[in-house]
């Protein structure tokens, strides 16, 4: 368990949270929630103990293994990732490279003790299993078979944190913090890390994540940071978000309530202080409203920015047509004669596990990529406006947020540039900051600022939710239902994907399969998606659906 005592955080004269006092229990998943920059990460780090609290403490008992993600990757380049996995049992590890020097030497009686020492170390920690375990986390998190003997250093930075993820999962730690889990993995992925940490993962869990039906479906608990301080609420974030709205509108009703006894007796106090007859009670209701406290409701740190896209002018019906695309990296063919059309007003999720073309389709469709094989043809008056997965690709410049944004919008006024500013929550001194030195969730939302004031008619966007906090995702959301535009949509966020498209292309190692109709109703049609390991062989149930419908479309013909 994790005791909270008194526990204050502040960074000068910001306050994150002050005089908190929570217990976590063993073998319960809180999940950590709040707005960017309320303190959640910070909160992580105080219970890693790679920070120090302004005051409190936080104490856990005496033996507890504390596991989390190493995010030193450099220190384990060299070394084979199965090896990387394995050494997050630090005793176990010791103890295979004892056993191997060992078994180099020759033997003496001394020698052949310590070997059965080490045996028996091995074997209590699961040792004889330890590679096959290994080998399970490294293939559920979406490592290929083929990397787990190479060294770390030749897989992407991407990769090398799912191999860290595992490391931490291997060392089966009696609490697991984690920051993010669901960065850097796709929706495949992310299914299977639910699922491991619902049924497999029996310690105390504390975890930060922006995804909601992540949240909802690990969490048994939420810590809420927000008015300075952190409340815990049971169950999952949609039992938290009703919960937290009673709690509020109770506060308020409270307050309502003394202000309007306060009113009552001050409308006392006017009319009869000056009447002798009255003035004892006048003076006694004074006595009364002076030990009335009105209860301080501090205003709440979640601020929701403000998105709204329109289209100068709209497109033609048809936007986009595709036909016969390939593209290939070497040896590896990500793309195999896809052909697409897609509609004006169409609101397309795209989605594939990572490395399957996902971007790579966004590119060249773009094109800031060149295809191997077929045509991209855009429909009339397509304008087009991308949001790129890598921020930097477009803040690369030491100049503030205003002078980016007045040179990428040089056809508005400054007046109207520094309003866009105000309604995506940059205030005040905020727009003199310098792009280089914004926090991710800042940057992505400057660059949907420079969107609304480009006003396509497509919208092109790679993961736009990342670094995003859930407040600004769901405004966002709630705009993209509103926008009359078309858009082209790759996210790993479910949640999101299902509230915003209206028709869902799976790419996969087959194919495409392309779909009209919600993220929800895709899954339903097919009774399963691609958030299988089979997906990604090709092999999943839905071949079932694909032969059913090529057999209907075959009657079809043969009829007419």
């Amino acid at each position: 368990m994790i005791n909270l005592v008194e526990l204050s955080m502040h960074y000068g004269s910001k306050l994150l949270f002050d005089e908190v006092n929570l217990l976590l229990l063993p073998s319960k998943r809180y999940a950590i929630v709040g707005s960017n920059g309320s303190g959640k990460s910070t909160l992580l780090r105080l219970m890693m103990m790679e920070e120090t609290a302004s005051l409190g403490e936080i104490t856990t008992p005496k033996g507890m293994h504390i596991g989390w993600v190493n995010q030193d990757h450099f220190r384990y380049e060299n070394s084979r990732v199965l090896d990387v996995v394995i050494q997050g049992k630090a005793q176990l590890w010791d103890a295979l490279q004892e056993k191997e020097v060992l078994l180099e030497q020759e033997w003496t009686e001394k020698s052949s003790q310590r070997f059965v020492q080490l045996e028996e170390l091995i074997a209590h920690h699961d040792g004889y299993m330890a590679e096959g375990q290994a080998h399970t986390l490294l293939n559920g998190l979406g490592v290929p078979l083929e990397n787990h003997e190479k060294p770390l250093s030749l897989l992407s930075g991407g990769f090398k944190m799912r191999v860290l993820l595992a490391q931490a999962l291997f060392s089966n730690p009696d609490i697991l913090l984690l920051d993010e889990p669901t960065n850097h993995l796709d929706l495949v992925t992310i299914c299977w890390l639910e699922q491991y940490l619902i049924n497999n993962f029996k310690g105390l869990l504390v975890f930060v994540s922006h995804d909601i039906k992540f949240l909802n479906n690990v969490a048994t608990s939420i810590l809420d940071i927000d008015y300075g301080e952190i409340r815990e609420y049971p169950g999952n974030y949609n039992s938290f978000l009703i919960n937290k709205k009673i709690i509020m509108d109770q506060k308020l009703q409270e307050k309502k309530n003394l202000e309007d006894k306060i009113a009552n007796l001050q409308k006392f106090v006017d009319r009869f202080k000056a009447k002798a007859s009255k003035a004892t009670q006048a003076r006694s209701r004074v006595k009364m409203i002076d030990k009335i406290e009105l209860p301080d409701i501090k205003n709440s740190s979640r601020i929701s920015p403000t998105f709204e896209f329109h289209c100068k002018r709209p497109s033609g019906k048809q936007v986009l047509a595709v036909s016969h695309i390939s593209k290939s990296f070497g040896d590896k063919q990500v793309l195999n004669d896809v052909n697409v059309e897609i509609k004006r007003g169409e609101k397309v999720a795209i989605i594939g596990p990572n490395g399957i073309g996902k971007s790579t389709f966004l590119k060249i469709i773009l094109g800031l990529l060149e295809q191997d094989n077929g045509t991209v043809e855009w429909g009339y008056e397509a304008q087009t406006a991308y949001f790129a997965q890598d921020h930097h690709e477009m803040l690369k410049e030491n100049v503030s947020v205003l002078q980016w944004l007045e040179h990428e919008a040089s056809f508005e006024t400054s007046v109207k540039v520094r309003h866009m500013l105000g309604q995506v929550l940059f205030m005040k001194d905020e727009v003199e900051k310098s792009v280089l030195q914004i926090s991710g969730g800042e940057a992505g939302r400057l660059l949907l600022a420079n969107i609304m004031l480009m006003k396509p008619n497509v919208l092109i966007m790679d993961e736009p939710t990342n670094h995003l906090d859930i407040e600004t995702i769901e405004a966002l959301a709630d705009a993209l239902k509103a926008y009359q535009g078309t858009l082209l949509l790759v996210s790993h966020d479910r949640h999101f994907v299902n509230q915003v498209a209206t028709r869902v292309i799976a790419i996969t190692k087959k194919g495409i399969k392309d779909f009209k109709g919600s993220y929800e109703e895709y899954l339903k049609y097919y009774q399963s998606d691609y958030l299988s390991l089979d997906f990604l062989s090709g092999k999943d149930k839905n071949e079932k659906q694909d032969k059913k419908d090529n057999k209907s479309k075959q009657d079809k013909k043969g009829k007419k």
